[in-house]
C-alpha cells in the first residue's frame, strides 16, 4: 500500500490529497465579493500551485469540475479558463451551475491530476 499524502490539512478537509499516482484537490475559491475573472485566476494560481507542491502540474489534470453561483458568468469564467488551460493537454471537464457556501463565492473549481 503506497502512502497518503496530505496537504494544507485542517480539522474538516485537506486542501489536496495525493495517492496511488493521482492527486485530488479540494475545491478552489478565489476571494470573496471579487468579479468572476478575478476569482477564476485566483482560483487557477491556488490549483498551479497546489498541484507543483503534490509533484503535478496543470498539463497533468485529468477531471475538472467548475460550480458557477450563475450560468450567467459561464462565458466570463471561460475567457480566464481558455487561457490558462493547457491547450495540449484539456482535461475531461463539467460545469453547473450551484449556490456556493456563500454568495459572495462565484466560482468553484475541482480537480483531479496525475502526479508527474
Amino acid at each position: 500500500m503506497s502512502d497518503i499524502k496530505r496537504l494544507d490539512s485542517g480539522p474538516r478537509m485537506s486542501q489536496a490529497v495525493v495517492h496511488g499516482g493521482t492527486v485530488w484537490l479540494a475545491g478552489q475559491v478565489g476571494k470573496p465579493g471579487e468579479s468572476v475573472t478575478a476569482q477564476t485566476k485566483t482560483i487557477l494560481e491556488q490549483i498551479e500551485s497546489l498541484l507543483e507542491r503534490s509533484d503535478s502540474d496543470k498539463s497533468r489534470i485529468l477531471q475538472a469540475t467548475i460550480w458557477l453561483e450563475s450560468m450567467d458568468d459561464f462565458a466570463e469564467m471561460n475567457a480566464v479558463w481558455d487561457a490558462w488551460v493547457d491547450p495540449a493537454n484539456p482535461p475531461a471537464r463539467a460545469c453547473g451551475e450551484s449556490r456556493l457556501a456563500t454568495p459572495d463565492y462565484k466560482v468553484e473549481i475541482i480537480v483531479v491530476a496525475a502526479v508527474a
